[in-house]
């Protein structure tokens, strides 16, 4: 059939209104196969890892995807973002994503832009040192040491160290963990600072194996949330019913065990939810 020319115009208006609906950063509702937008890292082994066949894997990437189920999404609709440690809040701020699971540590400082939901797991900030590093590790005594530490930017592991226990170290900071871990490897850093979970994940890589180990510090808490759009006291909720159910349903376990058990890591039982509006 012909369209005369109001008519066309009046379709057209309609066809790219559906399509601006579309392509909205975050997505909307799963049910009719839209997208959504999910920010995670890239490069943290264990718990958010683009491979080399370009699958994504770790306990992040579980939990966004149960989460993704409970409000409607199949796999097949997530476009998964990376999520640099710098950049999550304006990621967030900006629509890019629906929401981000990437070892984002709650505090107030970034409460003042986004909101959290959860937590959905407790990690402690440790050193990842070499090996055959003899040396004692006491977190009293790290600024009688003359260390070259090195973290990510606009993470709270390098903050803290620099700002709590190691005021004299000379603290590098890179834009991702891998460039780290090759700086430790060829003796330019004399440990790597994060928190446990992503540092069990390195030491228990392959190419990795017998190379690192923990220091054994507990420097922090590091309570993981889910960042979304301040404000956004309904996809809060949401999410917080979701990770419930994971804990209730054994799929938390399920996943902690799974990516977790390889590095022999003993990490704590799901926390509380604590992030309500």
């Amino acid at each position: 059939m012909t369209l005369r020319k109001p008519g066309l115009v009046a379709a057209t208006a309609v066809v790219l209104a559906l399509t601006a609906t579309a392509c909205g950063g975050g997505g909307d509702s799963g049910s009719d196969g839209e997208k959504i937008n999910i920010g995670i890292k890239f490069d943290q082994p264990g718990l958010g890892l683009k491979t080399q066949d370009g699958e994504y894997t770790g306990f992040d990437v579980d939990v966004a995807k149960y989460v993704a189920k409970e409000l409607g999404y199949d796999e097949k609709d997530i476009v998964w973002k990376e999520a640099p440690s710098g950049e999550r809040e304006n990621m967030i701020a900006n629509g890019d994503v629906k929401f981000i699971v990437a070892t984002y540590s709650i505090t107030d400082e970034r409460k003042e832009r986004v909101d959290f939901a959860g937590p959905y797991f407790l990690a402690h900030q440790d050193f990842l040192v070499r090996a055959d590093d003899d040396s004692t590790w006491n977190k009293d005594e790290l600024n009688t040491k003359e260390l070259k530490l090195c973290s990510v930017t606009g993470s709270t592991s390098a903050q803290n160290v620099k700002n709590k226990f190691a005021q004299e170290a000379d603290l590098q900071e890179y834009g991702g963990y891998s460039e780290c871990l090759t700086g430790l490897e060829n003796e330019a850093v004399d440990a790597l600072t994060t928190d446990d979970s992503i540092l069990a994940g390195y030491a228990a890589q392959k190419e990795h194996q017998g190379k690192f180990k923990l220091a054994g510090l507990s420097l922090s808490d590091e309570s993981y949330g889910i960042g979304l759009k301040k404000g956004d006291t309904e996809l809060q909720k949401q999410i917080n019913d979701a990770l419930a159910k994971m804990v209730e349903d054994g799929s938390w376990e399920k996943a902690a065990d799974k990516h977790f058990g390889p590095a022999d890591y003993d990490y704590e039982p799901a926390p509380e939810i604590t992030e309500k509006s």
